[in-house]
Parts: structure tokens; C-alpha cells; sequence
């Protein structure tokens, strides 16, 4: 449970955190902020993590990757996150600062603006950005006339938001719409590379009318405890995930800091990872997934504690192919259904014999014989190589014309079962050929060297079947067409 104990006002708890610049150039790191005071904020260098697919999103019709193949689409980046408190409408205002206060300004900051989200699904909307899935609907991405861009009105000439459109020349975009509890993320982006070391600065402040009603619940400020941010999921081979404290709304004013680990998320903390003034960043490794815990003591007396879901996944690995439906196990011999079970509890999709992927991990009228199945983590974690799986089955006829196509006839898998044996009658009855697990090439259509004529073949097949502890002898009768 997230919680936070104030022993202040909350007007100078608000000014504090106004005061504290504010940076975190990844997207699963996004700061969570409000609109009841201006956010000051940093940004200098890319982050530890490409947010946007190098190998799929060039160009998301805000920001775009350009002509150096190496680039990426990110420049001095920094994220934020924020949750409509209310109803109504929300813009915002990024003001350009110099370096050094006087001075000149030497930023350019566009934006790209994403969602809206729905934080009760549990979707992983750094993901969906990363991948395209999701798209910005506000941008800006255009050289500034002013030191300001955003959504709205400029305040320094009085410029009325455009209506967006992609790739629109814009420097300011129209207000959104929003509804009480839908995640916005905001991407701001220095167009001019600084990587110097003197990280360039800006102001964020929100408008609209939301905020001219009240600037306290436009936004939902209970946000801004959750400062280490949503959940988070990632790949093992990830970068290190770095938690700071410094996002917390005691900014800077800080005497004591505890870290620590609950590794299974089962309520028990397992171990304290680091305690001291001194420890503001925590970095966490993979595949290290856990429940991560801080509470910082302020020079003000408060206890101020947060807590934040790691979860680290790797290629999905398969654990079974579980067959619902095939010619050992059902009525109806021709039906071959099975499901696939994963060793993980990702979020997985599947695929079979070079099929689309599917969500459902149950696939119906499997052909018999050998399969394979691909294993996709929608995370974007990696899928697994094609994976061979037998379906024991028979196919429905044969044409044996020496063509090399469906030539023979056979139980497919048959090497699968235990001590088969199969023996194929003709429509009367009369016993025609008995094969084995050893004569895998099956019956080729004759009897005593004569091709026999096109009709209706009954086989039945005895074997064994493994039930747990005991061996249970097992038979099944059924007919396929012989055609010529």
C-alpha cells in the first residue's frame, strides 16, 4: 500500500516539491506529477532504454529518428506521467530555460503526448509505446518562435492550439478532453543535443479549465506518491532499472532513506537493501523481479513510503503440450485439439505450423502427426524458436499413385504409443495388412502385390497407454479411403 504521513501543510510540502528539478529520461520511470504547482524540470543525455523500437518506430509523426541510422528517436529526454483527476479540459505550458539564470537559451523542447490509458487493465503502456501500439495524439516537434510550446494557449504572444494532425508545423496543439482516472504519458524531447554535462532546464505548468477550477483535483495528486512509479515490467536483458528517492515530494530534504525486498510479493519483506542518507538511488538487476520498497524520513518529521511491482521475463519457455483431443483420448478420433502450457506467467501468444498468432493457448483441429508452436511474449521479451510436438492421428485417406503425395497410409505419431498394433480390413471384413511401431512407412495400398480398388478401409489399432502408474491396454476402430 502506498502511504504517505505529512506533519506539514500542504502548501509547503506543494512548494517544496515546485522547487525540485525533476528528470527521468525512461518511460517505465515516469515521474508522476499534478497541476497545483509548476514542475521545474532537467534533462541531459538519453536514457538507459530505447522507448521507441529503433527496429520499428523511425518516425511517430512527433518526433522523428532522422537521417543518421544510428540515432535514435529520444534526445534528452524526459517522462512524466499524470491521471485526470476530473472531467474537463487540460493543456499544458513548456517553458524554455537557460542554463544559467539570465542567460540564453539554448533548448529547443518539442513533446509527444500519449494515451489515453486505462490503469485498470493492467497493460504495460510503455510497451504499447515502444512498439507502436500506441501513438501520440498531441505533438510538436517544429523550431519554437517563442521559449514556450505545449497544448493550448502561449502565454508569451497569445497563440490559440491548433488542431493536431500528423506531422502538422504546430508549436502549439489544442487542449484534450480528458475523464476522471484516465494516465496520460508526456515525453519531452531537447531537439537540440546537449551532452556536455550542463543539463538544460524547463517549466512545466498545467492549464485549461480543469485547472482554472481548481488546480488541486484537475489532476489527481495522490499520483504523485506513487513517485517510483506504475509497475513495471521488463526483459531480462533489460538495462538496470534505477529507483530514486529524489522523485518523492520531499524532494531534496531528506535525512534517512531505507530500501528493501519483498522477492515473491507475498507480504513478507525478505531483505533490507540499503539504509543511510546517503543511498537516494536503488538499482535493480535482472532478473532480480520483486515487490521494492522505500520510506524516506524528511528534515520535516514526515515518513514519506512507496512501493513499486518489478517483474523481469525472459523467452518463454514451454513446459507442455497438452492434448485435449486426438485419437488416444477422444470420441470422436477425428478431432485433434490441444493447448499449450507455458513455464512463466507472462502474457503470451501463440502460434502454430506458421500460423497467426493467437491469444487463446488452445488450438482446435490440430493436424495429426508433427507440429510445431511459437511462443511470443507480448511484452516484447523475445519468442521461442519453433518447438516439435506430435499429435497421434491417422489422416482420412490416401492416394496411392506413386506421386510421392499421401502415397502410404499410417497412424502419425505412432512411435508415440506403447506396443501399437494396427490391422486394416477391407469393407467386409477380410483382413488386409497388420503394421506396427516398426513399419513406419505404412501400407502402401496393396494385397499380395495387388493394387486393391478405390473404397472405404477399417483399421482397428491396439496399444498401451501410460495412466500415471498403470498401463492400460487400449483399442480403437475407425475407417479411412483408399483413392485412386
Amino acid at each position: 500500500m502506498r502511504t504517505l504521513f505529512c506533519a506539514i501543510s500542504f502548501f509547503l510540502f506543494c512548494a517544496v516539491f515546485s522547487l525540485k528539478a525533476q528528470n527521468s529520461p525512461d518511460c517505465r520511470t515516469a515521474i508522476p506529477v499534478c497541476a497545483d504547482a509548476p514542475i521545474m524540470g532537467i534533462a541531459d543525455g538519453g536514457g538507459d532504454i530505447d522507448d521507441f523500437d529503433p527496429d520499428v518506430i523511425r518516425q511517430t509523426g512527433c518526433l522523428e529518428k532522422g537521417s543518421v541510422a544510428s540515432a535514435n528517436i529520444e534526445n534528452n529526454t524526459s517522462w512524466y506521467v499524470f491521471r485526470a483527476g476530473t472531467d474537463g479540459q487540460i493543456g499544458f505550458d513548456i517553458e524554455a530555460l537557460p542554463v544559467v539564470p539570465g542567460g540564453v537559451v539554448t533548448s529547443e523542447w518539442d513533446f509527444a503526448l500519449y494515451g489515453p490509458f486505462d490503469q485498470t487493465i493492467g497493460d504495460n503502456f510503455c510497451a504499447d509505446i515502444s512498439n507502436g501500439s500506441a501513438q501520440p495524439i498531441r505533438c510538436n516537434y517544429e523550431v519554437n518562435d517563442t521559449n514556450f510550446t505545449g497544448l493550448g494557449t502561449n502565454p508569451e504572444n497569445g497563440q490559440l492550439g491548433a488542431p493536431n494532425v500528423t506531422g502538422s508545423q504546430n508549436t502549439y496543439d489544442e487542449f484534450i478532453d480528458v475523464i476522471a482516472g484516465e494516465i496520460y504519458y508526456l515525453l519531452i524531447n531537447n531537439f537540440n543535443t546537449n551532452f556536455d554535462g550542463n543539463a538544460e532546464s524547463f517549466e512545466l505548468t498545467f492549464t485549461g479549465n480543469s485547472v482554472n477550477a481548481n488546480q488541486d483535483t484537475a489532476l489527481d495528486c495522490t499520483l504523485r506518491d506513487e513517485f517510483l512509479g506504475f509497475d513495471i515490467i521488463a526483459c531480462e536483458d533489460d538495462p538496470d532499472i534505477v529507483l530514486s528517492a529524489l522523485n518523492s515530494p520531499a524532494g531534496p530534504n531528506i535525512t534517512n532513506i531505507t530500501w528493501s525486498v519483498d522477492t515473491d510479493d507475498d507480504g513478507t519483506i525478505d531483505t533490507v537493501l540499503a539504509t543511510g542518507a546517503g543511498e537516494i538511488e536503488l538499482t535493480v538487476t535482472s532478473p532480480n523481479s520483486g515487490r521494492y520498497f522505500v520510506s524516506i524520513e524528511t528534515t520535516f518529521g514526515e515518513i514519506i513510503s512507496d512501493d513499486i511491482l518489478i517483474t523481469f521475463f525472459g523467452v518463454p519457455v514451454l513446459q507442455e503440450v497438452v492434448i485435449i483431443d486426438d485419437l488416444i483420448v477422444s470420441d470422436d478420433p477425428d478431432t485433434y485439439n490441444v493447448e499449450i502450457v507455458v513455464d512463466g506467467d507472462g502474457d503470451y501468444e501463440y502460434a502454430i505450423n506458421d500460423g497467426e498468432f493467437q491469444d487463446d493457448p488452445i488450438f482446435l483441429d490440430v493436424p495429426p502427426g508433427i507440429n510445431t508452436v511459437v511462443i511470443n511474449d507480448k511484452n516484447g521479451c523475445g519468442a521461442s524458436e519453433p518447438i516439435e510436438f506430435v499429435v497421434v492421428g491417422y489422416p482420412k485417406f490416401f492416394t496411392p499413385n506413386g506421386d510421392g503425395i499421401h502415397d502410404n497410409w499410417n497412424v502419425l505419431g505412432i512411435d508415440q504409443l506403447i506396443n501399437p498394433a494396427i490391422f486394416i480390413f477391407d469393407r467386409y471384413g477380410k483382413f488386409i495388412k497388420q503394421l506396427d511401431g516398426t513399419t513406419l512407412g505404412g501400407w502402401d495400398g496393396t494385397f499380395n502385390g495387388t493394387d486393391l480398388p478405390s473404397s472405404d478401409y477399417w483399421f482397428r489399432i491396439d496399444y498401451e497407454r501410460d495412466q500415471q502408474t498403470a498401463i492400460v491396454a487400449t483399442t480403437v476402430r475407425n475407417h479411412f479411403s483408399l483413392v485412386r
